[in-house]
């Protein structure tokens, strides 16, 4: 039988990047000792007062379809977090809720692609990023940031790569792997280029409240923003939410029409007793996000004091965040052996993260998603590895 192109724009090295992750899922499940580093799900559960919501949604009968865009007090809600973080003023006219900021990526790239355009991104790139703008027809224009400086955007470099197809400009900011947030000086010459060019601005802003030294800033707040940026945002990583899958996207409402066609194709309306958590979880959020922040920012200190200074490893220290960087290439293997052979030799998977672009190459991302001692632990096993590695290359 013959399936759709579609199905193949869907596909590619990005997508096959978890293989490892599964690999380690498998082996714990049949209760070997793995310590999974592979993706950004945190090892501790979602706060008890945004449980004890749901729950009590579920028991008075919330179990209905719900409005296709959302309810619109949490919508009002996520207008007046996102007011408050970027001192732009926007409604709940402006927001849309989806399942998960990746299901907000696939629609708003069929929403503002088609056939023929081009869309410049910054790599290393979140893995769906490639899948989603090719299943428009788009094509995804990567640009190289500098690993030298943080993995931060070259500006001349992106001005460089826009040309008449040029259509709009994705980034994450904190962005995922790198851990790098867009200092306000970067935005603003992206916000030039999208202005001179008439240009989309995709905005991933999923891990914002996780930033520590670095500020972050919104470039829909920017001049002359606020009708080309579409925002995405999250209570996953935030709120230690991921499996509730629930995300939105802020953009000019004629925007937020054509998303709210295509939700009532997908996914007519999330489930209202996980919509009444997030109502909670934004009430609660000062407290909450100021504690994952703590919690995030310890488990990095931790990983860069024991593997820092480990030889044949680099530690790049992320700026915002989940995950970690590390330069492997003085171990003298590519990335695919260092982490297949990690795990197999001590039962830690990290990922390769020149899945998420060529300049990431030689480089792994790990994860701060267990507790202190078992990072601790994580850490002990990479660096017996290491140095077991460089002692067998010296005999």
């Amino acid at each position: 039988m013959k399936y759709s192109n579609l199905v193949e724009r869907l596909q590619g090295r990005r997508t096959t990047a978890w293989e490892i992750h599964h690999a380690a899922v498998q082996a714990a499940a049949r209760g070997e000792d793995v310590i999974v580093l592979s993706v950004g799900d945190p090892d501790f559960g979602t706060p008890a007062p945004i449980v004890e919501r749901a729950v009590a949604a579920l028991r008075e009968g919330d179990t209905h379809y719900s409005a296709i865009m959302g309810r619109e007090p949490l919508r009002e809600a996520i207008a007046r977090e996102h007011a408050q973080q970027s001192g732009r003023a926007v409604g709940a006219q402006n927001v849309i809720l989806c399942a998960g900021a990746q299901n907000g990526l696939f629609a708003s790239s069929l929403c503002l692609l088609e056939a023929g355009d081009e869309v410049l991104v910054p790599e290393p790139m979140y893995l769906t990023y490639e899948a989603a703008i090719r299943a428009s027809g788009a094509t995804l224009v990567p640009v190289p940031v500098d690993p030298e400086n943080g993995f931060h955007l070259d500006c001349d470099g992106l001005e460089a790569a826009v040309t008449p197809r040029t259509r709009a400009i994705f980034f994450a900011t904190p962005c995922n792997p790198t851990g790098a947030v867009m200092p306000r000086a970067h935005l603003e010459r992206v916000a030039q280029l999208a202005r001179r060019h008439d240009l989309w601005v995709l905005s991933d802003e999923v891990y914002a409240d996780l930033t520590f030294e670095r500020e972050h800033v919104s470039i829909a707040a920017l001049d002359g923003m606020a009708e080309r940026t579409v925002t995405l945002g999250s209570l996953s990583k935030s709120h230690a939410m991921p499996g509730w899958r629930l995300g939105w996207v802020i953009a000019p409402e004629t925007m937020i029409a054509h998303l709210a066609r295509l939700a009532l194709c997908m996914l007519y309306g999330l489930p209202g007793f996980i919509q009444e958590a997030a109502i909670t979880a934004l009430d609660q959020r000062a407290q909450i996000v100021a504690q994952m922040r703590e919690i995030y920012r310890r488990r990095r200190d931790i990983v860069y004091e024991r593997l820092a200074g480990v030889p044949g490893l680099k530690c790049l220290l992320p700026e915002a965040g989940m995950f970690m960087m590390i330069d492997i290439r003085g171990t003298g293997l590519d990335t695919q052996a260092f982490t297949w052979q990690l795990f197999e030799a001590q039962k830690v998977s990290v990922l390769d993260a020149s899945a998420f672009g060529e300049t990431a190459n030689g480089y792994v991302r790990l994860g701060f998603v267990v507790d202190e001692a078992r990072l601790v632990e994580a850490c002990e096993r990479i660096a017996a590895f290491v140095r077991e590695r460089a002692a067998a290359a010296t005999r």
